[in-house]
């Protein structure tokens, strides 16, 4: 009853129409919205990764490979997959390599909790994400990471997250003078080691293990969640690059952008 209930909610908050806004502003086929600024508020965060873990356990099907990154939205949609579905011959993956974050935060992790709350197979990446270029292409010729990273490009379902770019440089440990560039290039927003400035254009790459940008084309379902008022710009900067594909967000984060984008709008004007 309490799952039924957490699927009317959005309409009674009218995120349906914030969410039909977003998808002509970004010309993609699905928008979630679910009501709340995570930014502001953590029990947003966790609605969040629940009305993602809900969509994502309705996307899945037998013989499907899932790559996931990792973060705190996504740590949330790990824990409210819970049981209910039976998927043996499925295999989850991370998207990439570990960040030095928090354990519950890793890629990794969320990979095996999905695995395990489904009964599927998992295969990890023990190695960390942000290492030197020429390290990078040594351990892509090792049989076994090799055997991983091409689970990862063929996987049939992504769910990524987006993050602000200054706060994931500082999270990947980006060097001083490798910030400051971020800054010159005014980049705003984060996903899978790309950086975009704000008309969605890459300033920057991180060296790193698992998926590229280019790989995404041949993904079947990609699927994009992140919230928070403070992601705005961030989430419009990855979806700016973008042709389609599924955004989860919330109520904060929606405003948010349709309000930029009246801004820009009338500075046309």
């Amino acid at each position: 009853m309490l799952q039924e209930i957490d699927e009317i909610i959005p309409f009674l908050y009218q995120t349906q129409t914030l969410a039909e806004k977003i998808k002509h502003l970004f010309s993609i086929s699905e928008v979630i919205v679910v009501p709340g600024d995570s930014y502001t508020d953590q029990l947003t965060q966790k609605d969040l990764g629940r009305a993602a873990a809900r969509y994502l356990k309705k996307l899945l099907y037998p013989s499907c490979t899932l790559a996931v990154t990792g973060g705190t939205t996504l740590a949330e949609m790990a824990e409210a997959i819970g049981p209910g579905i039976q998927l043996s011959d499925v295999l989850v993956v991370p998207a990439r390599g570990g960040l030095g974050e928090d354990m519950e935060q890793q890629a990794g992790t969320i990979a095996a909790k999905i695995a395990t709350a489904i009964g599927a197979q998992y295969r990890l990446l023990h190695i960390p994400d942000n290492l030197e270029e020429s390290t990078v292409e040594i351990l892509k010729k090792d049989f076994h990471i090799a055997q991983v990273i091409g689970s990862i490009k063929s996987c049939d379902i992504l769910v990524h997250g987006i993050g602000v770019a200054i706060e994931m440089a500082n999270r990947r440990q980006l060097t001083a003078k490798e910030i400051d560039f971020l800054k010159r290039s005014k980049a705003v927003g984060e996903a899978l080691r790309y950086y975009f400035d704000k008309k969605g254009k890459i300033v920057y790459e991180v060296p790193g293990i698992g998926l590229e940008l280019s790989d995404l084309e041949g993904i079947e379902t990609v699927i994009a969640v992140a919230g928070g008022s403070n992601k705005a710009q961030a989430i419009e900067a990855v979806f700016g690059n973008r042709r389609d594909g599924t955004l989860i967000t919330d109520e904060g984060a929606a405003r948010e952008i349709i309000k930029n984008n009246e801004m820009n709008r009338k500075g046309d004007n």
